[in-house]
């Protein structure tokens, strides 16, 4: 923000601007700033500048010609430059008015250098709280219309002209003049045209209206005469103590012809619009066309698409505008459902409109609202847009972050819907945003990126798995590719392929072992929100500790083995005479695992898991018959009993083609493999899994003892679940197809289109 004692004291006096040749803008593509950009060069001086970011307006004025910095270094700026800036800049952290300091250079406010350049043209100068940049390019199409050829200069693009600013050789000129922040002291106006005007801008006028009501007061007693708005209770308080001629408006002032742009409040803008024209001597039925020429301005009320759903983008971040824009689109769709997706401005306004705001965004059928846009302030404790959404009546949807709006209100938007963007800040990007989520959502083949490779120790098996998921998923219809995550995240560091529009719909996690199985994975997910196949987060961190999920079965009633965890340095239990199996406590069923048929052994055991892992779990070991129960859903498939050729199921006879019979549905009883299959769901439950897992168990005298349970089972050519999936009469595709469309009905998005489920 600016403050009155930075006005006074800390910028040159505009009339310095006469000793200037060259000028570096800070914060040059913005739409005012790249217009003045424009407007030096035009004049013949040298202009260069700076800005936080690229984009299409810097590209722009780069292939204009003049030179842009990205970044904010205070590099650039040379000896003898006039440095320009918007009110946005802090005076006390920015690079470029150090730099500036240090060498000598002027500082000057945006305000005084558009004062400056029309200082030669008498001018039209529109100015209010709201209203501001639509009366402006009416009055610039009616002098255009009626030949005077006017220089004009707007607050933002305007579609017609390609921008803001509209050279023109007459000696009229048309400005948008802002109050915010006393703009208004460095401009000239012959003609004031004064919309309306309440307290807006609190930050700046801490005194209130009396404040507000001086600065307004002490601008248009510069004019030759004041056209005001007499249905408004501000303008007429400036009007009945301004010192120049006043002429008052309302609806029916003047008939005027139909216009392009909508709603009772921009009829009464034109009104005023009209009048504020005639005062420059132009012929009445000249300046009526050049009004009904006027499309509208970029973000106000500005059609964007028009089709089964009509979205629309619109500057309104004031309550009193966001009722003028509510009406406007009510008489233009009546009966439409009307979805404002809207991101308050400030947090001084907001704090200051609160009620206000949910009074008047609740005059829409659906409200969806992000966190407050901050410009130039620092958070103020207790204001947020929630505090809007507790107060709203209506439907409401609180996204705290503006990237989630296109993805929320996708799945809010019903067909006939009226969506529309509001607000003074970024909210700008959420209108094209939410065209290409809705065009994403009506693609017909399901995009799927198959996650494999990782970085723990089932790397090799987690590719085998990739590559036959990504098969599979191709054969069922599935637009599937695969990603090998940890080339992504280490060696490229680019997650560009996971957000946007082109991201995938769901991602299949064919990856094992830690930071996988252990829902690391899942919380990047997550935090892309991105559905994806297996577990989530918590019950995939549980299951993956053995030791704890261990705990967790016990107290559901499951059988487990009794086990002893140890870390490095910790003393070994003295566990006496038996056979025991030491393994990693956080890693794959078979990495790193030992079995020990004596304590002697225990110690090079316990020293072999510590490669893989900090904790280590010694179990009693369960002999008997080792089977293996796929969940998928809530359905517990045939269990599978594994018969390894060198008697210990380990990672070489798990992985190994031939290494290991496995005989479906197991050589049990059926009350045994009906017991079996009970406690894989129970155990599936328990740990609040989801999608598919594989239960590990041994069956010992008749009576199964849960191992662990395996959230990411293994998608190989010998792996347990797709075999048992087959005998259950499940092929491998339609197993890959049912856990797309698991994990997509989880994240509630349906069934994948074109997929047979």
């Amino acid at each position: 923000m600016r403050t009155p004692w930075e006005i006074e004291h800390e910028f040159g006096p505009r009339e310095a601007l006469d000793d200037y040749r060259s000028f570096f803008l800070v914060g040059i593509g913005g739409a005012s700033m790249s217009a003045l950009a424009l407007m030096l060069k035009d004049r013949g001086l040298a202009v260069c500048g700076s800005d936080s970011t690229a984009s299409p307006v810097t590209a722009e004025l780069m292939a204009a010609g003049i030179p842009v910095r990205i970044g904010h270094d205070g590099e650039g700026i040379k000896r003898g430059d006039a440095v320009i800036l918007t009110d946005a800049i802090d005076l006390k952290t920015s690079p470029e008015v150090r730099r500036a300091r240090e060498l000598g250079c002027g500082l000057f406010r945006r305000s005084q250098l558009l004062g400056w350049l029309l200082k030669d043209r008498r001018i039209v100068a529109i100015t209010g709280t709201h209203g501001k940049t639509t009366t402006t390019g009416l009055v610039s199409f009616a002098l255009i219309e009626a030949g005077l050829d006017p220089l004009c200069v707007e607050g933002a693009n305007l579609p017609q002209w390609g921008g803001p600013v509209r050279e023109g050789e007459g000696e009229w000129a048309v400005i948008e003049a802002c109050e915010a922040y006393n703009s208004l002291r460095d401009f000239d106006p012959e003609v004031v045209l004064l919309t309306n005007l309440e307290l807006d801008h609190e930050d700046f006028y801490a005194e209130g209206w009396p404040q507000l009501e001086r600065t307004m007061l002490a601008f248009v007693n510069r004019a030759r005469v004041l056209v005001y708005c007499g249905e408004d209770a501000g303008a007429v308080r400036i009007a009945e103590k301004a010192t120049c001629r006043t002429v008052p408006y309302q609806a029916d002032s003047v008939e005027l012809p139909e216009l392009a742009i909508l709603g009772a409040t921009n009829r009464l803008n034109a009104t005023g619009a009209f009048l504020a024209a005639i005062e420059t001597g132009a012929e009445p039925e000249d300046l009526k066309r050049g009004l009904a020429q006027f499309t509208g301005a970029e973000r106000r009320l500005q059609l964007i698409h028009d089709g089964e759903i009509t979205v629309i983008d619109d500057y309104a971040h004031h309550p009193s505008e966001i009722i003028a824009s509510i009406g406007a689109l009510r008489t233009k769709y009546p009966g439409r459902r009307l979805v404002v997706v809207f991101q308050p401005h400030l947090y001084s306004r907001t704090a200051a409109h609160l009620a206000d705001f949910a009074t008047s965004l609740g005059l829409a059928d659906l409200v969806v609202l992000t966190d407050i846009y901050p410009a130039r302030e620092a958070p103020i404790p207790g204001v947020s847009s929630a505090r809007i959404a507790e107060q709203l009546k209506g439907p409401c949807r609180y996204v705290p972050n503006r990237h989630l709006l296109p993805i929320e209100v996708a799945r809010l938007a019903k067909p006939g819907d009226v969506v529309v963007g509001m607000g003074a800040g970024t909210i700008s990007e959420f209108p094209t945003a939410f065209i290409a989520e809705v065009a994403r959502s009506a693609r017909k083949q399901t995009k799927v990126a198959v996650i494999y490779g990782g970085d723990s120790a089932e790397r090799e098996v987690s590719i085998l798995s990739g590559n036959a998921v990504c098969d599979a998923l191709k054969q069922a219809g599935f637009g599937a590719f695969l990603v090998d995550v940890t080339e992504v995240l280490i060696s490229k560091g680019d997650l560009s392929g996971f957000v946007g529009p082109n991201r995938p719909d769901v991602v299949f996690l064919a990856v094992h072992g830690t930071h996988a199985e252990d829902g690391a994975i899942q919380g990047l997910l997550e935090l892309l929100h991105i559905p994806y196949t297996g577990s989530g987060i918590q019950s995939s961190a549980l299951a993956m500790d053995k030791e704890r999920a261990k705990m967790i079965l016990s107290a559901h009633g499951l059988p487990v083995p009794r086990g002893w965890l140890v870390r490095s340095g910790d003393e070994l239990p003295s566990l006496g005479a038996g056979k025991f199996i030491v393994k990693p406590n956080a890693q794959g069923s078979t990495v790193g695992v030992t079995f020990v048929n004596d304590s002697v052994e225990l110690p090079g055991a316990v020293d072999r898991a510590l490669q893989y892992d900090s904790a280590v779990l010694i179990e009693e070991l369960i002999e008997g018959v080792e089977i293996s129960v796929p969940v998928v859903g809530n359905r517990a498939l045939p269990p599978v009993e594994i018969l390894p050729t060198s008697g210990s199921y380990d990672f070489e006879a798990k992985y190994t083609p031939g290494a290991t019979e496995e005989i479906c549905p197991a050589r049990l009883t059926p009350d045994v493999l009906a017991k079996a299959q009970e406690y894989a769901v129970r155990a599936h439950r328990a740990l609040g899994c989801t999608g598919a897992t594989r239960t590990d168990m041994i069956v010992r005298e008749g009576e199964p003892v849960i191992l662990e349970v395996n959230t990411l089972p293994g998608m190989t050519g010998t792996s347990l679940l797709p075999n048992s999936a087959r005998v259950a009469g499940i092929e491998f595709p339609s197993l890959c197809a049912w856990m797309v469309n698991d994990a997509l009905a989880r994240a509630g998005f349906g069934v994948a289109q074109g997929v047979d489920a």
